[in-house]
């Protein structure tokens, strides 16, 4: 793994061409690097922002290594790259995060096994890879439950919901096709909360304010930060986040969302690169999970992170943005971000929009007046 500084007129190369890894670049063409993007679609939102696009599939070794070649680092912006492709990179001493993160992360028994051997807390749960271990799981986890695909599946794809005997077939047909689930507790939290942090190569860790997530039909909708939690509670999220990246090794930007329960937090899911509830960082602090990220990637000493105040993020899905831009003239104070994706979906995450004040509870409640939250 490199250690010396990469500073302005390198290149970064980034495996996935989504809107991530467009903010990324951005932040990375205003520091003064090159990128370039390996994505199999053409003009994708990242390739619009960077020097250069390898136009192919993310398993395509030959193309992985034309990115190694023209890269002096490479990151990713999402969690499925292949494996083995990240080991070459690994291998070839370009690619800080390694290849653990996001082997642990593409696996949720991986994932939870990470969570345990960091001594935090967890929903109970079994990985199970029979009927009969299924049933048995879930007898002893009692209903309701989740089952989940161990791997792929996400916005609330790869799982279903067990509320009684029944339900146990939809789970076992499951099982069928993935060989391997994961059954967890259904848990009856109080909110659901999310922090993102940044480490360096060298261990520093810095932490961006616990975020606060609404979710609707199992997509994030909305982001409220600093959430509305107790300094107990975003103290234990940090000290979570300090474990689990020492447990795995993590460099760059990094997500953990959890649940809160009481004064108690429940971890949920890992992700190893920045996180949709992160995109407030980009105008509420004095740097964002972007800029973090590349300065950790490159070997940069980290900013340390001050907000400015209050942040609600809302997304913007397809169906969302003509109603949006409707009356955007009522809403000047909306920092716009869109992706550039060429086709607009009814549930495709197609932009979004930050509202900056000092209070964010006072943001939250205008923003479910002008129905730009859904409450």
């Amino acid at each position: 793994m490199q250690n010396n500084k990469l500073l302005f007129g390198s290149t970064i190369g980034i495996i996935g061409g989504g809107q991530l890894g467009r903010m990324m670049t951005t932040v990375a063409k205003h520091m003064g690097y090159r990128v370039m993007v390996l994505d199999p679609t053409p003009d994708c939102p990242t390739a619009q922002v960077a020097d250069e696009q390898i136009v192919a599939a993310y398993d395509d070794l030959d193309a992985v290594r034309e990115l190694a070649e023209k890269s002096d680092v490479v990151t990713y912006e999402f969690e499925n790259v292949d494996l083995t492709a990240a080991q070459i990179l690994e291998d070839a001493g370009i690619l800080p995060q390694g290849a653990n993160s996001l082997r642990v992360t593409q696996d949720r028994e991986l994932e939870k096994k990470a969570m345990v051997d960091s001594n935090q807390p967890v929903a109970d749960f079994a990985i199970v890879t029979s009927t009969e271990e299924l049933q048995i799981a879930v007898e002893e986890i009692g209903y309701p439950s989740v089952a989940k695909t161990c791997r792929g599946g996400y916005d609330g794809k790869g799982q279903v919901k067990l509320t009684n005997k029944t339900d146990i077939e939809s789970a076992v047909e499951m099982l069928q096709q993935a060989d391997r689930l994961i059954i967890e507790k259904w848990v009856p939290f109080d909110k659901e909360i999310s922090i993102v942090f940044t480490r360096s190569q060298s261990g520093e860790i810095s932490y961006f304010p616990v975020a606060e997530n609404i979710h609707r039909d199992h997509i994030l909708h909305a982001t409220i930060a600093p959430a509305r939690v107790s300094e107990q509670i975003a103290e234990k999220a940090r000290q979570a986040a300090k474990a689990i990246a020492e447990t795995i090794g993590v460099v760059g930007t990094f997500a953990i969302e959890m649940f809160v329960c009481g004064e108690d937090i429940l971890i949920n899911e890992l992700a190893p690169r920045p996180h949709n509830s992160g995109h407030f960082t980009i105008e509420a602090c004095d740097v964002s999970q972007f800029e973090q990220h590349v300065r950790a990637i490159c070997g940069l000493p980290l900013i340390p992170v001050h907000s400015h105040g209050g942040a609600v993020m809302v997304n913007l899905l397809g169906k969302d943005v003509e109603p949006f831009f409707s009356q955007l003239d009522d809403n000047p104070q909306a920092h716009i971000h869109m992706y550039g994706k060429a086709e607009n979906k009814p549930l495709r995450k197609m932009g979004h929009v930050t509202f900056i004040g000092d209070n964010p509870l006072i943001i939250y409640n205008k923003l479910v007046e002008k129905k730009i939250i859904e409450n």
